[in-house]
């Protein structure tokens, strides 16, 4: 009982193949449905950056996600988008949901400050450029995410602990960050998503890490199950390992959408 809600587009820059491959991918990986959800265009002047669509995109990716859908059917297509949560600029998400009849938001930060994009490795150096850089990129990251978590905008909330991605890591109790940001979830009911794109990048471990997995399923927030796929091989990758660390937290569960109304269904069995 298994889904791929987390799945880009060659509309975002940073992508290959049409959905059409990826639905296939889903069907010869043993999932039960597959969700869409690139990047979402942003307000202000356009280019906003190079990985996204601009707004002029966004028809085209409506057209194109309801083809694959009618060419699939009756397998499972869900419309989403994958929104970037800036701080200040919340009116721009609110604009977004009544542009379609989405079946779920994706909330993730990728912004700790203006023009920096904490996971671009244009930007890594800042990581080692004092001493206490890593803990002070972490914590921006941090107050971001809590905010994004308590705004109730978002269905579920990407790849918890980014920062981590080139595999920087601040000392001590990691608890300290995930703390704030898994209350506020609690709080609003979001759910986050246990991302497997960790594994593919120089982390080497699921997002998140299995502390804050056990943290909120203390706190009982709901999980989703993704692959954050830039490539149709990359659908399901690793998802017995991720099926693993939910048991291995206490999770039973996972979530499916539509028209952006949650049902829980039986977690799988894991394999790795």
């Amino acid at each position: 009982m298994l889904s791929d809600y987390h799945v880009h587009t060659p509309l975002c820059r940073h992508a290959i193949g049409e959905p059409a491959e990826y639905i296939a991918a889903a069907r010869s990986a043993g999932l039960d449905e597959i969700g869409f959800s690139d990047h979402c265009p942003m307000a202000g002047p356009e280019p906003f950056d190079d990985w996204r669509m601009d707004r002029a995109d966004l028809p085209r990716y409506l057209t194109m996600i309801e083809l694959a859908r009618a060419e699939a059917a009756p397998f499972p297509v869900r419309l989403g988008l994958e929104c970037d949560f800036i701080a200040g600029h919340e009116g721009w998400i609110e604009e977004l949901t009544k542009m379609a009849d989405w079946d779920y938001l994706i909330g993730s930060v990728h912004y700790v400050a203006p023009g920096w994009d904490v996971d671009n490795p244009r930007y890594v150096a800042r990581f080692n450029q004092s001493p206490t850089a890593v803990n002070e990129i972490w914590t921006m990251y941090w107050l971001a995410y809590a905010k994004m978590a308590a705004s109730g905008l978002f269905d579920f909330l990407a790849h918890p602990d980014l920062p981590k991605k080139f595999g920087h890591r601040p000392a001590g109790d990691l608890r300290r960050f995930y703390e704030p940001a898994i209350a506020a979830a609690a709080k609003s009911g979001v759910a986050i998503e246990i991302s497997t794109a960790g594994l593919r990048k120089p982390a080497g471990e699921l997002y998140p890490a299995q502390d804050f997995l056990l943290l909120a399923r203390e706190a009982g927030i709901e999980i989703l199950i993704n692959s954050d796929a830039h490539a149709p091989a990359e659908i399901g990758l690793d998802f017995a390992k991720a099926v693993d660390a939910a048991h291995a937290a206490g999770f039973t569960h996972t979530l499916r959408f539509d028209r952006r109304q949650r049902r829980r269904v039986p977690l799988a069995d894991g394999t790795a």
